[in-house]
């Protein structure tokens, strides 16, 4: 049988209901969205003499819904004009349209009587052969199955998305015995390939995988907290993105996710997990108890673990409790010996060990945290899963944790971790010894570029599935690294495809990235294909070295600035003008430099999550890396006759002028950083560099012209700067700018507008555009307010308005 999805249906317009039939949309499915009639009419309702059997009334609950999750921020849309891909109505009345869905999804309440009743009502009206699944979180997937048909039950399982579904990766499949094994299958590639998902097969045991461990991980710490006296503050501070976590860390996210929500999940493992060798743990903590019976349950009820407040000067404070006094108490400077010794280790798996190895308390709390929950994972195998690496998948792209259970076992070392557990009186699962026995040091391992994972039924390392659709660079550095410096690589991906990937803090652009794009261009004209600019970070690119130009200006060395630029904007035409294909695969953070990067390359493929942008209006700068030029080539190509002229200037003029970031992929169309016909989305971020090498590699194949330098840009000339400068003073006196933005948009108006030219649609040439804006760039560096802002951005990371 050959599935496609077309149409989906999806039952429940709550908070999980609206976010998946939005991101349905946003892969470009027909969504159909379903919820229950009003039992009432609102008062409006009534004063506009409506009745119980108007459509808008009957649609009410399923339409505010949906428009309070798309208004919602940050979106579950890519666009809001994705929106439209998505139908509502009601039970009663439309139940019947989800004979045309390929999948019907329930999103109901997590009671097991109501999702019954609604599989019943979805027997009558479904086509044979279409998917039907629960996105329960917390019941058994087999006890929904009650007296449906043979083919409802070989089409049906659980498929369990995490809230927000846009942006969290995990996708639980949780079949039943019954269930079709070629329906797992195809789940499992169509939620990869299509939704951008990290699919993890699962079993039927209570909280599945990722909350099964990510509960028992929070309520471990809980009691450990206890333990141990640490403070809100400091456990914040020891579990958060030094460990290669979110920055909402422990409490942060109880505060977000609710606690309630928490105490529910942990009180099912509790009730439901009687043989759990740490059953105990499930037991809530006597702050944890006490709070919810004080309703502090977190965002939801204004305070939980943290309290926004304003102090005696009126200012925004936020305190966090005292878990001995549940007493609110300023927020507390946390400063450990351990932590200090891993601010300088960039690698995750370097700095885990450092942590793990830790002589004072913070040293102490990760030992204790991490060989509990070492232990922990070890024994929920066969229990939750059959593979490690669906532990590790579930908790990375469920919790957004970079390492895995056992990853992080292997950086601290499998065997050094099992004497801490050891001589903590507690023991780890029989085939993890067993393993060891076996010669096998670690859970994972890479040979010859493919990476690997301890199989315990074979005994031995096998592939890890997928491999054969992804490249992944961390698995190529060792026998492909061709070159490298301090900030970049080149690596070769086979096929005659370069990679350049960035490793600098924040993987910001400086002399060494831009040293290693054009060697890699260099080498690609001799003797490969093309190159591919790609990595592996949390984000792209966030710029230009900020710091690097600070330094610059602040001891006037004019001329090195002026060259720095200059080799900037040569680096990124020379991507542009190279007799080889070059393409970009941003992805996240793609700002200032790495948007310019991206914007002078023959095609981008980017994934969906992408948030790029032209930035430097905020530290007192316009784009100087070829970004307002580029903006000015753009504005050229797309004039036409009867245009307003001024119209489509004001429009790239504001994008740069505003510092607008997309939210999307799909929005930086919009903003004109992507081009329309050429460059390209992908939802799948693990086959992104696939996808680009291999269309860099076609590019290459179909006989690539090296392209000729512009010399037919139309610019407006005194046209557009006049109103630039009517606009600012306007806005200086109107007092929503200062005098210093006023100076900045004077000076990018200069650039994008060609320059002082009475001619409209004078024909000038690319390197004409790159001088104004390199000058531009300069004379704005020698501003003491620019300074001020560069400073504000390298000291505190903050914007400052000056």
């Amino acid at each position: 049988m050959t599935r496609r999805i077309r149409n989906v249906a999806v039952l429940g317009s709550g908070v999980m209901g609206s976010a998946i039939a939005a991101h349905f949309a946003n892969v470009g499915l027909s969504v159909l969205l379903l919820d229950i009639v009003p039992k009432d009419l609102l008062p409006e309702e009534q004063a506009k003499g409506l009745s119980l059997n108007d459509k808008a009334v009957r649609n009410r609950i399923v339409d505010d819904s949906l428009r309070r999750s798309i208004a919602s921020k940050p979106s579950p849309i890519y666009h809001r004009d994705f929106a439209s891909r998505i139908r509502t109505g009601n039970f009663d009345d439309d139940l019947h349209l989800i004979k045309d869905a390929d999948w019907v999804i329930e999103v109901v309440v997590e009671r097991l009587d109501i999702k019954k009743l609604v599989f019943e009502k979805v027997e009558k009206f479904r086509k044979p052969g279409s998917i039907i699944s629960s996105n329960t979180s917390g019941i058994p997937i087999y006890t929904m199955l009650e007296g449906r048909s043979e083919d409802f039950v070989a089409n049906f399982c659980g498929t369990h998305f995490f809230n927000p579904p846009r942006y969290l990766k995990l996708f639980e499949i949780i079949p039943t015995q019954k269930t079709d094994p070629d329906l797992v299958n195809f789940l499992t590639d169509y939620a990869a390939r299509f939704l951008g998902k990290t699919p993890v097969l699962c079993k039927d045991t209570p909280a599945f995988i990722a909350n099964r461990v990510g509960v028992f991980s929070i309520m471990a710490l809980f009691h450990l907290v206890d333990e141990m006296a640490l403070t809100v503050d400091e456990v914040d501070k020891l579990s958060g993105p030094v460990l290669g976590r979110p920055k909402s860390a422990t409490f942060r996210t109880c505060d977000v996710v609710g606690l309630d929500t928490l105490v529910h999940v942990a009180n099912g493992l509790d009730a439901n997990c009687p043989n759990d060798e740490r059953h105990d743990l499930f037991t809530l903590p006597n702050f944890v108890a006490q709070m919810q019976a004080n309703n502090w349950l977190g965002d939801k009820s204004k305070q939980g673990f943290y309290k926004k407040t304003k102090n005696a000067e009126g200012k925004r404070e936020i305190l966090s409790l005292d878990l001995k006094t549940l007493e609110y108490k300023p927020k507390a400077k946390v400063k450990f010996e351990t932590l200090e010794q891993t601010k300088s280790i960039g690698n995750l798996g370097k700095r885990t060990k450092v942590l793990y190895e830790g002589t004072d308390r913070a040293g102490e709390f990760y030992r204790k945290s991490f060989n509990a929950l070492f232990a922990y994972v070890s024994y929920r195998i066969p229990e939750i899963a059959d593979d490690l690496f669906k532990i590790d998948d579930g908790m990375k792209a469920g919790f957004g944790w970079q390492l895995g259970p056992f990853e992080a076992w292997d950086a601290v070392g499998v065997e050094a971790a099992i004497a801490q557990i050891t001589s903590e009186n507690n023991t780890v699962a029989q085939w993890v010894v067993e393993m060891l026995d076996a010669g096998a040091k670690s859970f994972y391992l890479v040979e010859d570029g493919v990476r690997k994972y301890w199989h315990i039924g074979q005994k031995q390392y096998v592939v890890m599935p997928g491999s054969e659709n992804r490249i992944e660079l961390a698995n190529l550095k060792a026998t492909a690294t061709l070159w490298e410096n301090a900030d970049a690589s080149i690596i070769d991906l086979g096929d005659g495809i370069l990679n350049v990937e960035f490793h600098s803090k924040m993987n910001t652009i400086g002399a060494g990235t831009l040293q290693a794009l054009n060697k890699a261009i260099d080498m690609a004209e001799k003797d490969y294909k093309g190159v591919v600019v790609a990595n592996e970070g949390e984000h792209f690119s966030a710029g230009a070295n900020v710091g690097m130009i600070y330094m610059l200006a602040l001891e006037q060395e004019w001329d090195e600035l002026s060259f720095a630029v200059s080799y900037f904007q040569k680096t990124m035409m020379r991507m542009r003008y190279s007799s080889v294909p070059v393409v970009a695969a941003p992805h996240g953070m793609t700002l200032g430099g790495g948007c310019e990067l991206c914007m002078h390359t023959d095609k981008v493929v980017a994934h969906a999550e992408l948030y790029m942008g032209l930035v430097e209006f905020g530290v007192g700068l316009i784009p100087g890396g070829g970004g307002s030029k580029e903006f000015a080539v753009r504005l050229s190509d797309e004039l036409k006759e009867g245009d307003v002229r001024v119209n489509r200037f004001t429009n790239r003029f504001l994008t740069i002028g505003q510092a607008q970031v997309s939210t999307s992929a799909y929005e930086a169309f919009d903003k004109g950083y992507l081009r329309a016909g050429t460059d390209e989305v992908v939802v799948d971020r693990a086959s992104q560099l696939r996808y680009a090498k291999d269309v860099c590699l076609a590019l290459a194949n179909k006989g690539y012209t090296q392209p000729v330098p512009r010399t037919d840009i139309k610019i407006l000339g005194n046209e557009a700067l006049g109103l630039v400068y009517a606009g600012a003073d306007a806005m200086m006196v109107g007092d929503y700018m200062s005098e210093h933005d006023k100076l900045i948009a004077e000076k990018l108006g200069f650039v994008l507008a060609g320059g002082d030219i009475s001619a409209a649609m004078t024909e000038v040439s690319e390197q004409y555009l790159l001088d104004l804006e390199r000058k531009a760039f300069v004379l704005l560096c020698t501003s003491r307010k620019t300074l001020e802002r560069m400073q504000s951005l390298v000291k505190s990371g903050k914007i400052l308005r000056n």
